[in-house]
């Protein structure tokens, strides 16, 4: 027995010597946030970044997505195959700390001020529509009665009636909402936003997590979201039916989004097969930036806040533009934002180098849904860039086109350094499922094959060789320690068994 314990002393302190090592590899840094490309953003940007010292990408997330809501309405842009909406889907990563709020706020006040003043301007206007909507109503109960009356040889005929009914007009429409964003809606929520508001809407919130952990992201609700979501950002009717409500289809309907979460929860987003195969997370212009948390002296704050103000009238005038629809189903009907030939030339030359890049071996043919619509993503950040520098443009021009295609070049490799973390092999996550359990809920120091196979709380470990190849990959990790053949645990001697290791640093 003296034997047995010398050799375990030994084989703790050979892989106790530098603790337990994560399962999940670190994710390498990425490049430098391109800010000079946003254009007429950048002004804005760098000075929100000054006033919070927080990464220079969290701001220029913010204005892309807010400039995408103001400008989406008015335009689409041309690109290789064909007319695209302006819409943005932005996901910026970040953990609590990082001042995603503080960066968010300034860029979005313009928009809160527009809502506000809509709101107060309203109100006169939505008492003259209950108004007429009580007299509208009051006509058309009459006018039904009226056919009752008929035995008693006083009413109407229906023909008569329906004649009234049809000269009274169809019932007083509410003003719309003037809202331009939601945080966290149901599909439910946000087709009926879009039949009663704004065709133009976006879906902002500096707490994306309550939106991908909440009832649209839910199980029984997850593909019909993704699927609404993915057929908006492609710019296509909503249509819904539904028991007791009947049909309908809306047309012209923009939607841009701007979700700010924390790392945990974009990596399990990221991991879900269902948002990748559907397309979804492709749509989306992602970054995780390096943390600046630790170097943010307020020696080094400068505030100077006219870049904003100025953000904040050039948003709240293109707010204020009358959007190009159809009054009465209040379907947009965009014109479509050109591209002029030099613009096109660089389009077509940054295509054809994602196209190679993505061929068998190449280093983006792990990440093809997002390298197929980087040229898109180019086209529609150019389209934004240019109608926020003039509302009117005919075309995109050449400088706004290598700014779009510097940006989409950046988030293509955001998206290829985060998608290889987010994808762990289906081993690794049972082991690292079983490590959580054994760490933090197992209450003995060992642990056996059988402990696993019979108590472990994973259904995938219920075989023998299935709990074997986990407990293995958690010993080339240093997380349990393989015990010599014989060891007793729990009062017997037992051939195969580890000791836990409780490291403390987590695995993730």
């Amino acid at each position: 027995m003296p034997d047995t314990v010398t050799r375990l002393h030994a084989d703790e302190t050979a892989f106790t010597s530098e603790g337990p090592q994560p399962l999940l590899r670190e994710i390498p840094a990425g490049e430098a946030y391109p800010v000079h490309a946003l254009g007429p953003l950048q002004a804005a940007v760098e000075a929100v970044q000054a006033m919070t010292l927080a990464p220079v990408a969290i701001p220029a997330q913010s204005a892309l997505a807010v400039a995408s809501l103001a400008v989406q309405g008015f335009a689409d842009v041309e690109t290789l195959g064909g007319p695209r909406p302006l819409s943005l889907y932005a996901l910026t990563i970040a953990r609590s700390g990082e001042r995603k709020s503080a960066c968010d706020a300034p860029l979005m006040s313009g928009l809160r001020a527009f809502e506000r003043e809509r709101h107060e301007a309203q109100s006169g206007e939505v008492k003259r529509w209950r108004d007429r909507h009580e007299l509208w109503r009051a006509q058309r109960e009459s006018i039904v009665a009226s056919v009752k009356r008929k035995a008693g040889n006083s009413g109407k005929t229906q023909t008569e009636a329906q004649a009234d009914l049809e000269a009274l007009g169809e019932e007083p429409a509410p003003p719309p909402n003037p809202d331009r964003t939601v945080t966290e809606p149901t599909y439910e929520g946000l087709t009926r936003l879009f039949f009663e508001g704004m065709p133009s809407l976006g879906i902002f919130s500096d707490e994306g997590g309550q939106f991908l952990g909440g009832f649209a992201m839910s199980t029984d609700n997850r593909q019909k979201t993704l699927a609404a979501l993915n057929d908006l950002w492609q710019g296509n009717p909503i249509r819904r039916t539904r028991q007791g409500e009947g049909s309908f289809t809306l047309h012209g309907r923009r939607l841009a989004v701007h979700l700010m979460v924390q790392p945990g929860v974009a990596r399990d987003f990221m991991a879900d097969p269902k948002a990748d195969d559907t397309g979804f997370l492709p749509r989306f212009l992602i970054c995780e930036p390096a943390s600046t948390i630790g170097t943010r002296l307020h020696a080094l704050t400068r505030q100077d806040d006219g870049a904003v103000q100025s953000f904040a009238r050039q948003l709240q005038g293109i707010l204020t533009r009358d959007l190009p629809m159809d009054h009465r189903t209040r379907a947009l009907e965009p014109r479509t934002l050109k591209l002029d030939p030099d613009a096109r030339a660089l389009l077509i030359e940054f295509a054809d180098s994602i196209e190679e890049r993505q061929g068998p071996g190449g280093e983006l043919s792990s990440v093809t849904g997002y390298a197929s619509k980087a040229a898109e993503q180019a086209c529609r950040i150019a389209g934004v860039l240019t109608l926020w520098r003039h509302l009117n443009a005919a075309s995109v021009e050449a400088e706004d086109m290598a700014s779009a295609i510097e940006l989409a070049d950046f988030y293509l490799s955001e998206a290829l350094r985060l998608a290889d973390a987010a994808k762990v092999s289906e081993e690794t996550d049972r082991a690292e499922r079983l490590r959580r359990w054994l760490v933090e809920e197992w209450p003995h120091p060992e642990v056996l094959t059988g402990d696993v196979v019979q108590k472990a709380p994973i259904r995938a470990l219920r075989e023998t060789k299935a709990a074997t190849a986990a407990l293995g990959t958690l010993e080339r990790h240093g997380w349990v320690a393989a015990l010599p053949a014989g060891t007793v645990v729990r009062g017997a001697a037992r051939s195969t068994a580890w000791r836990i290791v409780k490291g403390s640093s987590h695995a993730v």
